[in-house]
């Protein structure tokens, strides 16, 4: 479905012995046109490729989200 994955960067998981979490950004997430995404993947095995657990953010809501979690800090 998506045209273009670039991962920007991997951190490991904390508590984890493998577990990755991935910052990728998405180029047409939904098909052709569709705008692009970041995308934060939660991979317990490694796989930044195929995490078990993704989020989708549309650009415009980054820095709110990355404010949000700097609050809980």
């Amino acid at each position: 479905m998506s045209s273009g994955v670039n991962i920007i960067k991997e951190i490991p998981l904390d508590g984890t012995k493998k577990g990755i979490i991935t910052i990728s950004k998405v180029d047409e997430p939904y098909g052709v046109g569709s705008d692009s995404v970041a995308s934060i993947g939660i991979s317990l095995s490694g796989d930044a490729k195929n995490p078990e657990w993704k989020v989708h953010l549309p650009m415009g809501n980054i820095d709110a989200v990355v404010e949000a979690l700097k609050s809980i800090k």
